[in-house]
C-alpha cells in the first residue's frame, strides 16, 4: 500500500532545496495542521506564504495563516488564494507577490 504524505514530501523537498527547517519548527507545522483541523495542501500554502513574506519560518505568520484558511468554506486552492488576497496578500497557483498599492512612480516617455 502507498502512502500519500505531500506535506511530509514538501518538507524534504525544503531540506534538499537548502531551507532547513529545525525538528521544532517541522513539529509546529504538524501542530499547527492538527490544531487548526487543515488538510495537508492547505498546511503547504500556508508554509509557502509564511516563507515567502517572512523568509524564514514565523510560527505565528504561519498559525496565522494557516487558521485562516482552513475555513470549511474555503474548499479550492482558487479560494484560498483569494482569502489570501483579501487579507492584502496576492497570489498565483504556485508564487505569492505582494499586493500593488501604489501607482508607478516614473511616466512612460514617448
Amino acid at each position: 500500500m502507498k502512502s500519500n504524505k505531500p506535506l511530509a514530501f514538501f518538507l524534504e523537498d525544503l531540506w534538499t532545496r537548502g531551507f532547513k527547517l529545525s525538528d521544532e519548527n517541522v513539529r509546529f507545522i504538524y501542530f499547527g495542521k492538527n490544531s487548526a483541523n487543515a488538510s495537508e495542501w492547505k498546511a503547504i500554502i500556508a508554509v509557502r506564504t509564511t516563507l515567502k513574506y517572512q523568509h524564514e519560518f514565523d510560527p505565528s505568520f504561519f498559525i496565522s495563516v494557516l487558521e485562516h484558511i482552513a475555513k470549511p468554506e474555503i474548499c479550492t486552492r482558487k479560494q484560498v488564494y483569494e482569502a489570501l488576497e483579501a487579507r492584502g496578500l496576492a497570489g498565483g497557483s504556485r508564487r505569492l507577490i505582494w499586493k500593488e498599492t501604489t501607482k508607478p512612480r516614473h511616466k512612460r516617455l514617448g
